[in-house]
């Protein structure tokens, strides 16, 4: 039977989000997608109406199924709560029922708490029918910190109900992954029944540029060929740590004038308000806003420094610490469990959680110029140690092993 299952799975992701867009979590649902396709196995995703279509030279065969567009205004593509949501999961909820009748998956991979839920109450109406998926529960760190970082949890009652809610949630499924060793240690505590598994996000190796190519998409940019471009790359909302980043730019520039820092993602709405608080000069700043992810190679490969400014408060991995490995770059950030894990001698870690630490981390990276090549080369091979295949091949594993 396990010869038979190993080339024929189904499986249907549920993803309660507008899948695709470049950020972090569609990251992850993409890359397991694609790493399951290349095994043999047939995927399909259920997601929002909105979202990118994934382009053909990306998509190795991905199905992704869409809801009705019955909230034909709600078009927020960037993370964080929403009330609206909780029209479109009711109809996520429609829409992983009638696929799961249609499809007959043998996993159903529920991707963050919220499509935990989804997929559990279409499990129950399955059920009715005498059908038993099995239910993989995809988490990435924690709901309440995740709401409350984004200030839409301040305390008291409410907070103490989602606090339940995620208890809840974090004890369905027949089996639980993460993405992070803090957020699956934590998971592991909470849990009545099936197994924790910690399930890495991937690094995409990038290939060096040559100088030349280098130094030409520089001049795309307006940016100075002899400047130390300092590189970050995600989401410009409050739980990536970007005020921190925004905060460590002026005390870093007074000490380094080569410095030049590239931030690129969005929304760009966030951003623009954090660099008129702290005075920041775009003379030193190049903001790229949208950031496709399919060409974030140019980015980094143009650069020669990278800064994640996430703090450890929500248990989330960092799949732009692994897309800055790839790209043999060194890294600035802080000094967390998950950050020493992917990167041990890859950077320079800021000792405390503010930005004035941080510029530090980031002069004094700036200043290993000599050693810049070695650190990449070590970085590249060490992201060899976490690629999308082995994610794709850890899966497939945990599948079987519930089936």
């Amino acid at each position: 039977m396990s010869d038979e299952l190993k080339t024929s799975l189904k499986i249907l992701m549920v993803a309660p989000t507008p899948f695709f867009a470049d950020r972090g979590m569609h990251i992850r649902i993409l890359e397991e997608a694609r790493a399951l396709s290349r095994l043999g196995h047939e995927v399909k995703i259920a997601t929002y109406h909105i979202g990118k279509d994934i382009p053909e030279t990306e998509n190795p065969g991905i199905d992704v199924r869409r809801i009705r567009r019955l909230l034909f205004w709600y078009r927020k593509l960037e993370a964080g709560p929403d009330w609206q949501k909780l029209v479109l999961d009711v109809l996520l909820i429609r829409k992983t029922y009638t696929l799961s009748r249609e499809f007959r998956p043998d996993v159903i991979h529920a991707h963050i708490h919220e499509g935990v839920a989804i997929a559990w109450v279409a499990s129950l109406l399955l059920r009715l029918h005498g059908e038993r998926p099995k239910l993989v529960a995809d988490f990435q760190g924690s709901l309440t910190r995740e709401m409350a970082s984004h200030a839409y949890l301040s305390g008291g009652f409410l907070r103490n109900i989602f606090q339940s809610l995620e208890t809840w949630l974090n004890d369905l499924g027949d089996v639980a992954v993460s993405s992070s060793w803090a957020s699956a240690e934590e998971i592991a505590t909470l849990r009545k029944r099936g197994s924790v598994e910690t399930v890495l996000d991937g690094a995409r190796y990038l290939p060096a540029l040559s100088p030349e190519v280098r130094m030409n998409i520089r001049d795309g940019y307006h940016i100075p060929r002899d400047a130390t471009i300092a590189v970050y790359t995600g989401a410009f909302i409050p739980n990536k740590g970007v005020e921190t980043l925004v905060g460590a730019i002026p005390k870093a520039l007074r000490n380094d004038t080569h410095l030049h820092f590239v931030l690129a993602g969005f929304p760009r709405d966030l951003l623009d308000p954090l660099l008129l608080k702290y005075e920041v000069s775009t003379d030193h700043v190049t903001v790229i806003s949208p950031l496709p992810y399919f060409t974030i190679g140019d980015i980094l490969g143009m650069s020669d420094i990278a800064i994640d400014p996430k703090h450890d408060d929500t248990g989330q991995a960092s799949g732009k610490m692994l897309q800055y490995l790839g790209a043999g770059l060194p890294i600035a950030c802080f000094d967390t469990p998950n950050n020493r894990n992917y990167l041990g001698d890859g950077g320079v870690y800021a000792t405390e959680s503010t930005s004035d630490s941080l510029a530090d981390a980031i002069i004094t990276l700036a200043g290993k110029r000599t050693s810049w090549d070695d650190i990449g080369r070590a970085n590249r091979l060490r992201a060899q140690r976490f690629t999308w295949d082995k994610t794709g091949e850890k899966l497939e594993k945990i599948y079987l092993g519930i089936l």
